[in-house]
């Protein structure tokens, strides 16, 4: 076999992965604010794969750039890579449940092309015909030799071949196709980015199709050492025997991680979002304003483009709730018409802590929210 592990120490997290699916598939949870929630976990997700391979974005950066409003610090190339990596997971997302999708070497080539966003200078869509090795972001020093190119196209053939005839858990074979693709390195670049997508497509096609399943590039973002040293096992040089076990057992690990945090975060973000459409209800606004009010809740500066995005509504209407908000002192605005940023204004948290009996900070308010969803 291709790249061998031992299954054994899987079965209680796997386990675990199988019922937190029953238990969040069973949750009750608002139309509006599913929504939001994937929206935001795939901005977080998005940002901490780009940044795994160097490109300095932020979440608030990606949530921008993906509503079409992008920040003038972040550059026309690595813009394209953020939506294109949004591209490739929106891809997989749609042909998950297509049954006659096959793991193959034409799925793999189009999910790197759109990775790529297209550029034809980065290897877009086609295998890599000459040498490459893998080096550390922060020193460059050469940590790992995959196979020379004309294996390639073979390899490539044997990781789908491979996942076609397995009957693994999801999860499994999530990790399998990451470290396997991370190995064989079949391309120019964008092949990290590219074997997590293609690790999300597992768990989509296993019927995972919940965020907290499909967002675990934001673990690894937070957890870059685990996620490189998880890497360790393939040694410095590609074998195709090598025993994977510990990347397999590590990815499982950290997925069973995510989806308890998100799960916690879920529950808590339900109930922020509630409550601040209880403000708005009281302050007899629309309550479709609570998507300004979640970003503007965690700092973040929303235009009106960026929120014309989120509801999708004619300019007019998002420059004049925006207003609303600036006249009820929830927000303040900064800057001329056209470049106009509203920011945190004086009574969001004091509104907000008013309702949960808290002291009126982002952080109190945010502990409380926590301690009732686990309550």
């Amino acid at each position: 076999m291709l790249l061998p592990f031992d299954t054994g120490p899987l079965g209680p997290l796997v386990a675990e992965l199988d019922r937190w699916a029953r238990s969040l598939d069973e949750r009750i949870v608002p139309h509006r604010w599913e929504g939001r929630l994937r929206r935001s976990l795939e901005a977080e997700a998005v940002a901490a794969s780009t940044r795994l391979e160097g490109v300095a974005v932020t979440v608030d950066d990606t949530l921008k750039i993906l509503a079409g409003d992008p920040p003038d610090t972040v550059s026309a190339v690595d813009q394209a890579l953020v939506r294109g990596y949004r591209d490739a997971m929106t891809f997989v997302q749609r042909r998950a449940d297509d049954g006659a999708l096959a793991w193959n070497r034409e799925l793999l080539v189009g999910v790197q092309d759109r990775v790529a966003a297209g550029d034809r200078r980065m290897g877009a869509g086609r295998l890599r015909t000459r040498a490459a090795w893998v080096t550390r972001i922060d020193t460059s020093d050469v940590v790992f030799e995959p196979p020379a190119a004309a294996g390639v196209p073979d390899l490539v053939d044997r990781i789908g071949a491979t996942l076609e005839t397995s009957d693994w858990h999801p999860a499994t074979a999530a990790a399998w196709v990451h470290v396997a693709v991370a190995a064989v390195h079949p391309f120019q670049d964008g092949n990290g980015r590219t074997a997590r997508v293609l690790a999300s497509l597992a768990m989509y096609r296993g019927g995972f199709r919940h965020p907290a399943f499909t967002s675990l590039e934001e673990w690894w973002g937070r957890n870059p050492e685990i996620y490189y040293r998880a890497f360790d096992c393939l040694g410095s040089r590609f074998a195709p025997a090598t025993d994977v076990t510990h990347f397999i057992s590590t990815h499982v690990r950290a997925q069973v991680e995510q989806v308890r945090a998100l799960a916690q975060r879920q529950a808590a973000d339900g109930l922020l979002w509630t409550a601040l459409e209880n403000l708005l209800d009281d302050l007899d606004l629309p309550t479709r304003l609570a998507n300004a009010l979640y970003d503007l809740f965690y700092g973040r500066d929303v235009s009106a483009t960026y929120y014309r995005a989120l509801i999708d509504t004619s300019p007019a209407t998002a420059r004049n709730d925006l207003a609303l908000l600036a006249a009820a002192e929830l927000a303040v605005a900064e800057g001329k018409t056209r470049g106009r940023r509203y920011r945190p204004g004086p009574t969001l948290y004091v509104r907000l802590a008013r309702t949960l009996d808290v002291e009126p900070s982002r952080e109190a308010i945010s502990r409380e929210l926590v301690r009732r969803a686990n309550a």
